[in-house]
């Protein structure tokens, strides 16, 4: 019955859609953050959503939803009408790694619509101090001749923190015990203190350790090293080929007229025209990747696919 109501409501939608797109925005837009206020993906939805009501000329007001690892807020936007009103900033987690390790009530490949990625990074091999290994190769090696004696640390099972860690351990032939914790300042803190021999960090968790010799980053899983740890090389540099990052974007629902979708993209476009909206995403250790609707939505089916792969074939379940 849902799907059927929906439907009609996609399709009443289409029909309006050239009056819609004349019209629209008429009045302020919701914009869904599935976190509390704070951390990264709030930050990257506030930025994206004063980007929009600049662009458009209407306020674009960031509202928290938070529970159920970001699911409550990506359902609110998949039930919501498709008329633009609606929208959310959502990360890759709510589109792979939480629909397919939880029982969710939205698609991600059919209830949404893919209007821009805004920014994307890679996770840090972060270990503590106390393992003799100064480069990733000498890791390696190191826990190599050690298997499942030693021990990595995630935000919690089904995570982008566990689930990067485990293809990164794929591609190296490693085999460590995985240790799940309730976020990241608890695995920053274990693994400084060598609890856990390493973490799969997201870069915005391990910049301000940078020199301070309380951890140690040996390789970033992004394509590049990127600027604001030039000194981390990309796993990519050992491991051609070797790719895991995570992304933040901006969905509609499905069934969202086409020419609404493709005014957001616009805006985000021109959003990233702008130093100082970039600088900030950069600042997070994020890089702005600006992108049409149709990148948007490949780059969104090959994350599923590449992180169900790797969920069903690690046998990993949520917490």
């Amino acid at each position: 019955m849902r799907r059927l109501f929906h439907a009609a409501v996609a399709a009443a939608a289409v029909a309006a859609a050239p009056a819609l797109a004349d019209t629209w925005p008429q009045h302020p837009a919701k914009v869904i953050v599935p976190y509390a206020p704070g951390g990264n993906a709030d930050t990257i939805g506030r930025l994206t959503a004063q980007a929009l009501s600049t662009a458009l000329g209407e306020q674009f007001v960031v509202e928290n939803r938070a529970g159920a690892a970001g699911a409550i807020g990506a359902e609110t936007v998949a039930k919501a009408p498709p008329d633009g009103y609606t929208l959310c900033v959502c990360s890759l987690s709510q589109m792979a790694p939480v629909p397919l390790t939880h029982k969710v009530a939205y698609d991600p490949l059919k209830d949404f619509v893919p209007v821009a990625e805004v920014g994307a990074n890679g996770f840090v091999i972060t270990v503590s101090p106390a393992v003799p290994a100064p480069s990733l190769r000498e890791f390696i090696e190191y826990v190599k001749a050690r298997p499942g004696q030693l021990n990595y640390a995630s935000g919690g099972n089904g995570t982008l923190t566990q689930l990067s860690a485990v293809l990164f351990l794929k591609q190296a032939g490693l085999t460590m015990t995985h240790v799940p914790y309730k976020g990241g300042s608890q695995t920053i803190t274990e693994t400084m203190a060598d609890h856990v021999q390493m973490y799969s960090a997201s870069p915005s968790e391990v910049i301000p350790f940078v020199g301070t010799g309380k951890l140690r980053l040996l390789g970033i899983s992004s394509d590049k090293r990127i600027p604001q740890l030039p000194d981390v090389p990309a796993i990519a540099e050992l491991y051609p080929g070797f790719h895991a990052v995570t992304w933040n974007g901006l969905f509609a629902p499905a069934g969202t007229p086409d020419a609404v979708v493709q005014r957001l993209a616009g805006a985000i476009a021109t959003a990233m025209k702008d130093r100082t909206f970039t600088g900030k995403l950069e600042a997070l250790g994020i890089e702005p990747t600006a992108s049409t609707p149709g990148e948007f939505a490949a780059t969104l089916h090959a994350d599923y696919a590449l992180w169900r792969k790797v969920i069903e074939e690690a046998g990993i379940t949520a917490d």
